[in-house]
């Protein structure tokens, strides 16, 4: 029979804030059992990678692993892949970070298991036509990525067994195609259907390699693989005994062996591109349902040739799709580009490894669930930004305290931001929003307070809606219906409430009487005035240990049949030393007749553990539910905060002025493994007043903030 190679790819990763009991569920789970199955199996040669938030983890809990891992490597049974470190999307990341990160990761591959790497993986294999330089100049000779690229640049399934040379700047990288049938075959699909697969691959492209890449987690971590891969059914032992058996026509060979022993079959330009699944999820939900739709219709009519070219987004659109995303990301170049600058020494790698820690990738998009939705996963990553800039800021002041302005494009919208830099923290300013505030570092907790999500539309929402019309849901842990939709909660897909702008701070409303809380809170509510969104004039000052910065905006508030111009101001000032922030606001009627008016202020917290006990919210003294919601009396004061040790404090809001207080919490509608469920995002607090404005004559308010212990 012809020969047919196989090369087997695992890729082990657990992101950067993860909690321990999910590294250690899934050491017990997939891990280990493969190392242990290896171990059983010693015919298999396969490649393996781990990311460096696991490799740290289980160099600190499950050092065990690792010595079984590097006796693996020593006997030449594992090949293993570098790569970025902290797992980035690498095309996302500045080049010096993308040199570092890989280089990061060879020298702890080579000081740990004695190995050089040649390979590296690609985190989500994300893929754009620039990466083989710096890959190359990082010493990467190979990688593997998804069928997609491949078949969006003319190829077809019997194309990719080998390897194909791309380069960029005359730096060559060979690149290997992950055969998408094994992805979705191992370890679902009956063995026998499997290995009958192989033996027709190997008759229709002798001396040829498969290869079957994908993340480890589905070998026992995944809901229902663990008794599948390693229980009474044993699929992984099955497999890799079958695998053993046929050596005389199928061979298992790591990645570095087939590119050192097989010629290339040609050169090839890759498109932007990622795993299919990948470029479906980067949509705006209207063109995933038609993208979806034609897909269909093609798979219907059996038109595979054309199904090659419909493929979906780009990874960069997440960054388009959610404020939140891009705010994190731009937030780290930043960061990037002022650790950077710092001289060479011990200080700078520090904030270096807090920078690149920050460029895990799991909050930079989402999919099917998780990303940018797992709050504890952006809370990690704004916890190593915030230290990195502190340790910039702090090397770089003359005195212990300090309060200044800085500004520049920050989230690069061809507009200025204004941040107010202190000692305590570091306060984000976006003019031509609203004059919002888009993020506030507690420096002492490493915590942005202002990390909410806004409810945003997602594609699979329309199953949800569908199933729900039809009848069509059952609930996590009851009988399967055919063509259902599982759910942890039966009214979920009542909770599909969508923000039609960025949940941030010290949004102005000006309400229409009628505007009740259950509108507020379902984003249904229409806007009198034209503040919330709108851009405001600023100006910012610093000396006399403060920053501050007075924002402006002269705009049209329709009270009735009248338009009032109207002006808002409001100024933002942080004390050097203080964690105080204190904001002013003064609205003038600019018309010559009196106005009555709601107007109102809203904040956006971003809690972590906030629909939880570790959530806290006091109102004049008296506790509140902070996840609970709530169209309340007028009060003066109120507090928000968490004992999770992520946070283990709180914000305490004081008025000059009493003010209605409404709340209630932000909750996406986010699929997961047990079915679609209400995520807790963050926390809304709209603060209004019932005003008088009488002609040229201003109406005043102060909010006091302030950070603290719970």
């Amino acid at each position: 029979m012809s020969q047919l190679t196989l090369s087997l790819v695992i890729h082990n990763h657990q992101p950067v804030g993860n909690f321990a009991h999910v590294f250690a569920e899934a050491t017990s789970r997939a891990y280990q059992p493969m190392l242990e199955a290896l171990v059983r199996h010693p015919g298999i040669r396969l490649t393996l990678h781990y990311s460096g938030p696991l490799l740290d983890w289980l160099d600190a809990r499950r050092p065990e692993h690792l010595d079984l891992l590097g006796e693996l490597v020593a006997r030449e049974q594992v090949e293993l892949l570098s790569g970025g470190y902290y797992e980035p999307v690498l095309v996302s990341i500045p080049e010096a970070d993308k040199l570092g990160q890989i280089r990061k990761m060879n020298a702890h591959l080579e000081e740990r298991f004695g190995v050089t790497p040649q390979g590296a993986w690609v985190a989500e294999r994300i893929w754009e036509p620039h990466l083989p330089k710096p890959l190359a100049q990082a010493g990467v000779k190979y990688t593997v990525l998804d069928d997609t690229p491949f078949k969006m640049a003319g190829l077809s399934d019997d194309d990719l067994f080998g390897t194909y040379v791309t380069e960029e700047e005359g730096f060559p990288l060979q690149v290997f195609g992950n055969v998408m049938y094994l992805r979705y075959a191992i370890p679902w699909r009956p063995l026998d259907e499997v290995m009958a697969w192989f033996r027709e691959q190997a008759a229709s492209h002798p001396g040829g390699v498969a290869v079957a890449a994908d993340d480890g987690e589905k070998f026992g971590l995944w809901p229902h693989t663990r008794e599948h891969c390693w229980g009474e059914d044993g699929w992984v032992d099955r497999f890799l005994s079958a695998l053993e058996e046929s050596q005389d026509w199928l061979q298992t060979r790591q990645l570095g062996e087939v590119v050192a022993e097989q010629p290339s079959q040609g050169r090839i330009y890759l498109p932007c591109a990622s795993y299919e699944e990948m470029m479906h999820w980067a949509l705006p939900p209207d063109a995933f349902a038609n993208m979806s739709r034609v897909r269909r219709e093609l798979e219907e009519e059996e038109r595979g040739d054309v199904l090659y070219f419909v493929k979906g987004g780009s990874w960069r659109s997440f960054m388009a799709r959610y404020d939140e995303v891009n705010q994190m990301h731009k937030k780290m170049l930043w960061v990037s580009r002022k650790v950077h600058d710092l001289a060479d020494g011990p200080l700078k790698e520090q904030a270096l490894d807090h920078t690149w820690s920050a460029q895990c990738n799991c909050g930079y998009w989402h999919g099917l669930f998780g990303g940018i939705y797992l709050f504890h996963i952006r809370v990690a990553n704004y916890a190593h930004l915030i230290a990195a800039e502190e340790l910039v800021d702090r090397a770089e002041a003359e005195d212990e305290t300090w309060a200044r302005i800085e500004r520049g494009d920050l989230d690069a919208d061809a507009t200025e931001e204004i941040v107010l830099n202190t000692d305590r923290q570091v306060v984000v300013v976006k003019p031509s929003f609203g004059g919002a505030l888009v993020e506030w570092d507690w420096r002492d907790r490493r915590y942005n307070v202002f990390n909410a999500m806004t409810r945003h539309e997602e594609g699979y929402h329309d199953a949800l809606r569908r199933a729900a019309e039809r009848g069509r849901l059952f609930l996590h842990g009851e009988e399967e219906i055919p063509g259902g939709v599982q759910v942890k909660e039966p009214d979920v897909h009542t909770r599909l409430f969508f923000d039609w702008y960025r949940r941030a701070a010290l949004l102005d409303h000006f309400l229409h009487d009628d505007t009740t809380p259950e509108s507020f809170y379902q984003a249904h509510h229409g806007e009198q005035g034209d503040f919330i969104d709108r851009p405001y004039q600023a100006q910012a000052v610093e000396g006399d240990g403060e920053a501050s910065v007075t924002l402006t905006r002269e705009g049209t508030v329709w009270a009735g049949e009248v338009p009032f111009p109207v002006r808002v101001e409001k100024t933002i000032a942080a004390r050097a030393g203080s964690p105080q922030l204190v904001i002013h606001y003064r609205v003038l009627n600019r018309n010559d007749i009196p106005a009555e008016l709601r107007f109102g202020v809203e904040l956006n917290w971003g809690i972590v553990g906030g629909d939880s006990r570790y959530g806290t919210m006091s109102v004049d003294g008296e506790p509140r539910d902070l996840s609970g919601f709530d169209g309340g009396d007028e009060i003066s004061r109120f507090a928000v905060g968490s004992t999770l040790p992520d946070l283990a404090g709180a914000v305490e809001v004081r008025l000059d002025r009493p003010a209605n207080l409404w709340h209630f919490p932000l909750e996406a509608v986010s699929n997961s493994e047990a079915g679609y469920e209400r995520v807790y995002q963050g926390t809304c607090t709209l603060l209004w007043w019932a005003m008088h404005l009488e002609p040229q004559r201003p109406w005043e308010v102060q909010l006091s903030l302030e950070l603290g212990d719970v």
